[in-house]
């Protein structure tokens, strides 16, 4: 790996393009270094997982109300939409929106935690979309979803945009530009400029993930692949954007990020050397911020020797400070304890997600959010019983480079009414690759199964997990086989509509 330091030049010191941040990146998707076997094998681990909770996802309204929208914008030969008969095409940055409202809309994809945050597999619904109406291959899909983690985890692990108040988002419209430039194999420049833009009209605040969270943090992503998509067809068309777009004196790192004296380092593979950036991001087992996984397997932990939740006084968990300024008593927004916000709120709860496993024994994307449960007496009086504090410690391990040392979990301390105290730590989820039961091909393959069970035919079922396992030898005719389609009839939202503009 080769480090890129960036930072602010004045107008009147010219910056060589060469030199500058988007360039390094463009570079990154022009290397054509051999893909590594478990890097391939990968990326069809996230492509069945990304079917598996966008179907899980399918009839909730925000999914619906995108689906509706794309519906709108038909096209033979475009891209297919999730759900949706695959003989029906539609314009390719319109089942990118869809699709990546579908793929993040139960939080249950995959994430990566580094400087900043992210779920990088956001990149593959714009990518996949692309790459079947412009009719790539599936190599050619491959690399260049490879070659978009690589891009969007290494300006996560340099970049801290949180800090800043900046949505993580920002992130990932430079990757999909990276990515669809290597798919179209495209020239350094036209990419270096696709970058430019695509960085320039990603950037919005994180309001979308504070207070009362709104459905608007499953379209964040959707809405950056979309802008993507539109900033590299406006490159290859020969037109340039706004430049040095992280190093100038107006632009991201001067007023978007730390300001004209701030400097960011960001990793890079060497020239010639293999992507293999993917293998760091980790699955979810449970439909919750990543940042919760470990806590719901500790609750279910914990459960066994607590049997009865009344006789709890008080519980601290102690954890890292991103945990507890983002989803712990430490965001100060008291919709996290509110039995009556929204799905999207209690999933940035680690206070309801520790009571409601502690409560239940299970975690599921549909009941462990029910009314029945989040508003359960048992439930509400312990969530109301727990805070959290930061841990310097843990926040270390939450940021060290060793990914033997690198943690997303914590201790707990649990009072109870007589005085005495249960104390337990988790470091990492079970499904992590250093963790009780690390995900492999055939938990991606059961969790596509569970997910869909109810939603799909076990025909279709079948038919998607043979398929997708081919991923890396498809053609590009082949391609359409990556979407999972509805019984007929099964749909909400199946046919165009007349409720908005489109």
């Amino acid at each position: 790996m080769t480090v890129h330091h960036a930072k602010v030049f004045p107008s009147k010191v010219p910056l060589p393009k060469t030199e500058q941040l988007a360039w390094k990146l463009a570079a990154v998707a022009t290397d054509l270094a051999p893909i590594l076997p478990e890097v391939a094998e990968m990326v069809v681990n996230r492509v069945i997982d990304n079917a598996a909770v966008a179907i899980a996802a399918i009839s909730r309204t925000p999914v619906a109300n995108a689906r509706s929208q794309a519906l709108a914008h038909p096209r033979e030969g475009g891209a297919t939409l999730f759900g949706v008969p695959s003989e029906q095409r539609f314009e390719c940055e319109w089942a990118a929106w869809a699709n990546g409202a579908a793929v993040r809309e139960l939080d249950m994809h995959d994430t990566f935690l580094a400087a900043d945050y992210s779920h990088p597999a956001d990149n593959i619904p714009p990518l996949l979309a692309v790459a079947q109406q412009c009719g790539r291959t599936g190599a050619q899909l491959l690399r260049s979803i490879v070659v978009a983690y690589e891009v969007q985890m290494n300006l996560v692990r340099g970049i801290c945009l949180h800090e800043h108040k900046k949505d993580h988002i920002a992130h990932l419209c430079p990757s999909v530009a990276a990515g669809l430039g290597a798919m179209l194999e495209l020239d350094t420049d036209t990419i270096y400029q696709a970058i430019q833009q695509a960085v320039h009209v990603g950037f919005s605040t994180r309001q979308s993930r504070k207070g009362e969270i709104s459905s608007w943090k499953a379209y964040a992503p959707a809405h950056a692949g979309k802008l993507a998509i539109e900033a590299v067809d406006r490159a290859m068309r020969g037109e340039k954007s706004p430049s040095p777009i992280y190093e100038g004196e107006d632009s991201v790192i001067a007023w978007m990020l730390g300001g004209k004296d701030a400097s960011y380092e960001v990793p890079l593979p060497a020239p010639g050397e293999s992507c293999r950036a993917i293998l760091d991001s980790y699955t979810k087992e449970h439909s919750a911020e990543y940042q919760a996984q470990a806590w719901i397997d500790l609750a279910f932990r914990l459960r066994k020797k607590i049997p009865d939740l009344r006789t709890i006084r008080d519980v601290t968990i102690h954890t890292s400070h991103h945990t507890h300024y983002v989803i712990g008593t430490g965001a100060r927004d008291p919709q996290k304890m509110d039995p009556h916000a929204s799905r999207e709120t209690l999933d940035h709860s680690l206070m309801f997600i520790f009571a409601s496993a502690l409560h239940t024994g299970f975690w599921h994307h549909v009941k462990s959010y029910a009314p029945d449960v989040a508003r359960h007496p048992d439930v509400v009086a312990t969530w109301q019983k727990i805070k959290t504090v930061e841990d310097p410690e843990w926040t270390r391990r939450y940021h060290a480079i060793d990914p033997r040392e690198k943690a997303f979990g914590g201790r707990v301390e649990i009072t109870f009414a007589d005085g005495h105290k249960l104390t337990d730590e988790i470091a990492v989820a079970d499904a992590h690759s250093l963790g009780a039961r690390p995900f492999a091909r055939a938990d991606y393959s059961r969790k596509f199964q569970t997910l869909t069970q109810d939603v799909i035919t076990d025909k279709e079922s079948t038919r998607f997990l043979t398929a997708v396992q081919r991923l890396p030898a498809m053609s590009a005719a082949e391609l359409h086989a990556l979407n999972v389609v509805l019984p007929p009839g099964q749909l909400v939202c199946s046919t165009r509509d007349q409720r908005g503009i489109f």
